[in-house]
């Protein structure tokens, strides 16, 4: 059977117990062994979640399949001495997304083949999103063909899993990564609608003979109202998710899952977990903190000798040469767009880290910071979020210890919402 801490989210709150779960949905090494470390200190488990553009039979943007990202994030957690019988594997979106150019029936098998890769190699948690039209098809789908879809997908890996996974439901996804235009306002999802994905896909696991399976479907994405967009930030509101945090009352069993809760108030996340959005996404908002505490280490490396803050300049220099990532999701003038690659809150220099020439340059300014104990005063000029944990004792002033406090900064917000008890 699966990860205990996912099937007790739904009846930890029916107890009253504030309790919920990070979803840590990022491939970049640095953060997962940042919140590897921050598990292992806070005696938790750790949710890992990989996309379907990102891992995937054919190895994704990322190169990896599955069983490739899985042994990845198993050999952090053994560097990190974090048991890896705590950490729990996610897949999130699959689906035809990114086979949705081809006709349907097409799409689907993909999206077959992939799924069954991933439980296959032992995910525990997979978000069936077949919310997207294909080839030929219109953009919304009607209710009825999203869940025989999701149905279809949850059989196979029903016969391919060792371990019976959860499953998460839910045709009302944001924009994964983000908005890539300013965001004002967003509609929170109708309770109506909430119980009527839930009442369609039980219908259509049960046409399959999956009533045991749609007994493991623990969390319903919806949207409660949070985005993020190049520049802004869509903050939570209790009152207008008031009906569908009330809603949950007649889904006994179910949690919702919050994506794009990156870059939210520490209150604002505290607040979604007590109106039962248990299961917290975030992915840019930590390669964010992780770009900002590079950056800032840069320019401490050139103060300490003498030198050109090169980490910048070095990222730009990729990004013009390979502009697939961001060139259709920044607009603006050449000011602008500029400002958007290093700085958005969309950050899709994350897609970018994981390149040959720019894990060199990371690994140069590591090699130009060895052996160096940065000054308090520069920390404070260059790293300001740390200056005061450096002071206290907290941090070390030095390479590694920075980077790791820059994205753990996040998770902790993210674990004291969740209701953990931070030292």
């Amino acid at each position: 059977m699966t990860s205990s801490p996912l099937l007790s989210l739904r009846p930890r709150r029916d107890r009253g117990e504030k309790y919920g779960i990070t979803s840590v949905c990022s491939a970049h090494p640095d953060v997962i062994r940042s919140a590897l470390l921050l598990g292992r200190s806070l005696g938790q488990p750790v949710l890992i979640e990989a996309t379907c553009n990102q891992v995937n039979q054919y190895g994704g943007y990322t190169g990896m399949t599955p069983a490739d990202f899985r042994g990845f994030v198993e050999q952090i957690a053994g560097s990190a001495g974090f048991d890896v019988g705590s950490l729990i594997f996610g897949g999130d979106h699959l689906g035809p997304n990114p086979w949705k150019h081809l006709p349907a029936v097409d799409a689907m098998a993909k999206a077959q083949e992939m799924v069954a890769a991933y439980a296959k190699a032992g995910f525990s948690k997979l978000h069936l999103d077949c919310s997207m039209g294909c080839a030929g098809e219109q953009e919304v789908l009607a209710d009825e063909v999203v869940a025989e879809r999701a149905a279809a997908l949850a059989a196979v890996s029903e016969s391919k899993s060792a371990n019976l996974p959860v499953y998460i439901i839910g045709t009302e996804v944001p924009v994964p990564g983000g908005a890539s235009h300013a965001v004002d306002h967003l509609d929170v999802t109708d309770p109506a609608a909430a119980r009527r994905t839930l009442d369609v896909h039980s219908k259509s696991f049960a046409k399959r003979g999956l009533e045991a399976a749609f007994e493991r479907v623990i969390g319903l994405v919806v949207q409660p109202g949070v985005e993020f967009g190049n520049a802004n930030v869509i903050a939570y509101d209790q009152d207008r998710a008031k009906s569908l945090s009330h809603a949950l009352s007649d889904m006994p069993s179910i949690v919702f899952e919050a994506h794009s809760t990156d870059y939210q108030t520490k209150a604002a996340l505290s607040a979604l977990v007590d109106d039962g959005f248990a299961i917290l996404k975030v992915g840019p908002g930590l390669t964010f903190a992780l770009r900002e505490a590079l950056y800032g280490l840069d320019l401490v490396a050139a103060e300490l000798d003498g030198g050109s803050p090169g980490l910048k300049n070095k990222l730009e220099a990729i990004m013009m040469t390979d502009r697939a990532h961001w060139e259709k999701y920044y607009p603006g003038n050449l000011t602008e767009q500029h400002v958007q690659r290093h700085y958005s809150y969309s950050d899709r220099i994350r897609y970018y880290w994981n390149q040959p020439a720019s894990r060199a340059a990371v690994e140069g300014l590591k090699q130009r910071l060895r052996n160096v104990r940065i000054p308090e005063t520069l920390v404070s000029q260059y790293l300001a979020p740390a200056a005061s944990h450096v002071r206290s004792g907290e941090i070390e002033p030095e390479f590694e210890a920075i980077k790791t406090a820059y994205v753990q900064a996040i998770l902790r917000d993210y674990a004291s919402a969740c209701g953990h008890h931070l030292s």
